[in-house]
């Protein structure tokens, strides 16, 4: 039986005031978002501001040469376009659905005036930003230093932060290309998880068995992120910041 999605299944939108809550939830319409959906394109006007509740959106870097790799993740506890929330209109990163559910969206041009009056949800628009600039800047750390059983030791955990389940539906050609990897180095480090009982990974279905020991697995990045997210976050805290 399946659980009617609400806006209050984003973190951000919950811990608003309940009168401006009220207010802003009328500017919202539900979303179905597919798996591999492009949600926005890099350097295009954002014409939507997006809050996941069951969805994960990954934010995505693409090179010249098509090579791609992803900066940040998303899902109920931020939103989906945050150059809005900053005064801007374009992004210079594609937004794609990474584990596929639902959001909430309203227009760049309802944000905008819903930020001028609504100081709660500018406060806490804000403070995503930070956490979610943490993520960036420790991605692009891990991406650069630590090996690729520890980077997808980290992108499991991201991803679970975000998820009801265990399980992560991605095949491990989208998670090379999330990571920016060669598709071997995704399999073999895949391949380790899996003989040392962390994961078992079948078909496009990886599911974490042992979520303490790859905690323990996982770089230093993973805990940098997280402890973020847990200081300004309304759902990491059980208030709002």
């Amino acid at each position: 039986m399946s659980v009617r999605s609400t806006p209050k299944q984003n973190f951000l939108l919950a811990a608003m005031p309940p009168a401006e809550y009220k207010r802003f939830a009328g500017k919202l319409k539900s979303a179905k978002m597919l798996l591999g959906m492009t949600v926005y394109e890099a350097n295009v006007p954002l014409k939507y501001a997006y809050f996941p509740t069951s969805s994960v959106i990954s934010m995505v870097s693409e090179m010249a040469n098509g090579d791609t790799a992803e900066i940040a993740v998303t899902g109920n506890e931020g939103m989906v376009g945050t150059p809005l929330a900053m005064g801007g209109s374009t992004a210079s990163n594609r937004a794609v659905v990474q584990c596929a559910g639902t959001a909430y969206r309203t227009t760049a041009r309802e944000l905008a005036k819903e930020l001028d009056h609504n100081g709660a949800l500018r406060n806490l628009t804000l403070h995503y930003t930070q956490a979610l600039m943490t993520q960036m800047a420790q991605t692009v750390v891990c991406n650069r230093h630590h090996p690729v059983a520890q980077q997808l030791c980290r992108w499991l955990l991201l991803s679970l932060d975000r998820l009801p389940t265990n399980v992560v539906l991605m095949t491990d050609g989208l998670v090379a290309n999330m990571l920016g990897l060669r598709l071997r180095g995704v399999m073999t480090a895949a391949g380790k998880l899996q003989s040392e009982g962390l994961i078992k990974y079948y078909r496009g279905r990886i599911t974490v068995l042992d979520r303490p020991r790859m905690e323990k697995r996982a770089c230093a990045c993973y805990r940098i992120v997280r402890n973020e997210e847990l200081r300004l976050l309304p759902q990491k805290s059980g208030k709002a910041s």
